[in-house]
């Protein structure tokens, strides 16, 4: 594997995120240390004991029974927030034309469609400028420009990897009525052994989708894998709530309320049961930004999207690592 120079990285916690910036790298060669877990091997499946092939299987069954509901729940039970905290992702995140996306977990393509109508965005501003600096130019000189390739010509690239073949095909079916088409892949993939070559994109994005991981330490080696020398990885998860008060609010509202909207919304108390109990069975911020660092990453900072006195108050951090 080729030596990186530089990385970023930026992480949400609570409801809310975190940043972190990477510095060059003090070592060469590879950063995969790979678990030496061995099968049959005990984990967690919420507050659940299980063998790793079984959370592997049921986190699957959880994903394939919510996927048809999965963004009218996000929006119930977020009251709508989830959009802000992902516009803001592609805030910090600000890709250019020419950028190549990679987004894990995304089957519903929420990132995916907020990267590709951003960068559209930047496209057609860079466009108004190049042509604004040329206005002495006759039209037939702007035309033979820009068919000449001077013109803005660098197209972006976002790849949605999901293990789950149900969630892929939900976002298929969104991009297909957004009219998404140019410059967008679906591939069905393992977060833990990513099916792309090393060194492959500039931004690996993964929001919501690591605590449902086996193994996030392989997890976050895969994203470091396939990261472009100076590339960006950015996380966007849920994690703990520090105010007391707010905290015993918080658990009052997921476990009563979140589970029961479930069953009336998607008719599935028991997924959305499991969905809370693996944001409790998230590490905390400090103890995943070491994971982090424990990658290859360096100088891991975040920090808070929401405020805990916003309600519905849960625990959500963002890490951007470049």
């Amino acid at each position: 594997m080729a030596a990186r120079s530089s990385r970023a990285l930026w992480r949400l916690s609570g409801w809310g995120w975190s940043q972190a910036l990477l510095c060059p790298r003090l070592c060469w060669g590879s950063a995969r240390l790979l678990s030496t877990d061995k099968p049959g091997v005990a984990t967690h499946f919420g507050f659940e004991t299980v063998s790793e092939e079984e959370k592997g299987d049921k986190v699957y069954q959880v994903f394939e029974s919510v996927a048809k509901k999965y963004d009218v729940m996000n929006d119930s039970m977020s009251l709508g927030i989830h959009r802000i905290w992902k516009d803001l992702l592609l805030e910090k995140m600000h890709p250019f034309p020419g950028t190549k996306l990679l987004d894990v977990a995304g089957g519903t393509g929420d990132i995916a469609f907020r990267f590709i109508n951003y960068v559209k965005a930047q496209n057609q501003r860079q466009r108004q400028r190049e042509v604004k600096s040329r206005q002495n130019l006759s039209w037939d000189e702007i035309s033979k420009w820009y068919q000449n390739g001077q013109g803005p010509s660098e197209e972006s690239h976002v790849v949605v990897c999901d293990i789950n073949k149900e969630m892929l095909k939900v976002g298929k079916q969104k991009a297909k009525t957004l009219g998404h088409k140019k410059g967008l892949a679906w591939v069905v993939g393992d977060a833990e052994e990513l099916p792309f070559d090393d060194d492959k994109f500039d931004i690996y994005t993964i929001a919501f989708g690591i605590r449902n991981v086996t193994h996030i330490d392989r997890a976050l080696q895969e994203a470091y894998r396939v990261l472009k020398p100076g590339g960006r990885f950015l996380c966007l998860e849920f994690s703990q709530v520090n105010n007391p008060l707010i905290s015993r609010l918080y658990d009052l509202y997921s476990f009563q309320v979140i589970p029961v909207m479930g069953e009336v919304i998607a008719g599935d108390w028991k997924s959305y049961q499991y969905l809370v109990e693996s944001i409790r069975r998230f590490p905390p911020q400090e103890e995943f930004k070491e994971m982090i660092e424990d990658a290859g990453f360096q100088k891991v900072t975040y920090e808070s999207l929401t405020t805990e006195f916003t309600w519905p108050a849960t625990t959500s951090h963002w890490i951007l690592a470049a």
